[in-house]
């Protein structure tokens, strides 16, 4: 009887050891399978995640690019477009908007300045006109002191150099509206170049410094009046801070014509060559030799003018123009 009863009692705890053991084993399988789930899942859900969010933020952020590649194109002219709005009426398109309320205040504030340049030089043109024919006139009476005659001289110098920053204004004014007016014609370049060095031969004497042509017999299509100008600041700007002879120098080249002024100088200094285009921009040893530092910007206006281009090489400055004269925003104006 008790081996009986023992027997039972064995049996039965080893059949629930094998349940636990059997439920110890499913367990692990359970877990193995929930470890495995969570190596192989939780990279792939989190690509995805990224890969949605990263869509989702190009999304938002596509009005905000738009704008933004459009403000690295917009300028203060008038009829310019504006940074485009998204459809959305959120923060993005609020910012949008003020933006372009911005730029519309500049561009207003930029017209009245260029209108007030563009009128105070024209008004300057005459009486600074009147005043130096007066003073001629004085001179040639003759009679005069030492002292005074050079005084009405150096009055005479003056008036030309206010009626020269009166038209340099007048340029730069009628090229920011983009209508600097120009009246093309078929020029031989040798004879505009060489009526230049005509101009500024007997300054450069006084100095002891030559001007020298480099032609070829290239001809273009440009405003002689314009180019002239160009030339004249440009071998002016030699004068006054180059040194050595000059050279003037004109010739064919990539489907137009070259014209460069350049000297035995040392050229422009780095503190200056990035910037010598810039309107009044003048280095620190210019600013004791007189000059308005508008003189550089005036050939870049005429140089776009015409559909050309201009840079510094070197000690000179080189202007490139097309050879038939692709007129860039330029208008044919009967004034000039």
């Amino acid at each position: 009887m008790l081996a009986g009863a023992g027997m039972l009692v064995y049996t039965e705890v080893r059949d629930e050891l094998g349940e636990q053991v059997l439920a110890a084993d499913d367990r692990n399988d359970v877990l193995a399978g929930l470890v495995t789930a969570f190596a192989v899942g939780s990279p792939l859900a989190v690509l995805v995640a990224s890969l949605l969010g990263y869509a989702l933020a190009g999304v938002a952020l596509r009005p905000v690019e738009a704008m933004r590649a459009r403000a690295a194109e917009v300028s203060l002219a008038p009829g310019d477009d504006r940074l485009p709005l998204p459809a959305a009426h959120d923060e993005i398109r609020r910012l949008g908007e003020t933006l372009n309320d911005m730029l519309d205040r500049l561009s207003r504030s930029f017209e009245r300045e260029r209108r007030f340049v563009a009128d105070a030089s024209h008004e300057l043109r005459t009486p600074v006109a009147v005043l130096k024919t007066e003073l001629e006139g004085a001179l040639r009476a003759g009679g005069h002191a030492p002292e005074v005659r050079t005084a009405l001289v150096a009055a005479v110098e003056e008036c030309d150099h206010l009626a020269q920053l009166a038209e340099d204004l007048l340029v730069i004014a009628r090229s920011s509206e983009g209508r600097l007016p120009v009246r093309p014609e078929r020029i031989a370049v040798d004879e505009l170049l060489a009526g230049v060095r005509d101009r500024f031969t007997d300054r450069a004497h006084e100095r002891g410094r030559g001007i020298h042509l480099a032609v070829d017999g290239a001809q273009v299509t440009a405003d002689p009046l314009r180019l002239r100008q160009a030339l004249g600041n440009l071998v002016d700007n030699a004068l006054r801070h180059g040194a050595g002879d000059i050279t003037i120098a004109g010739r064919a080249a990539d489907g137009g014509v070259v014209l460069e002024v350049g000297d035995e100088g040392p050229g422009f200094g780095p503190e200056i060559a990035g910037r010598a285009f810039e309107r009044f921009t003048r280095g620190d040893a210019a600013r004791t030799r007189g000059g308005s530092g508008l003189g550089l910007a005036i050939v870049r206006a005429i140089a776009e003018a015409h559909g050309g281009k201009a840079t510094i090489e070197g000690a000179g400055v080189r202007l490139w123009l097309p050879s038939q004269g692709r007129l860039s925003g330029a208008v044919h104006d009967p004034v000039s």
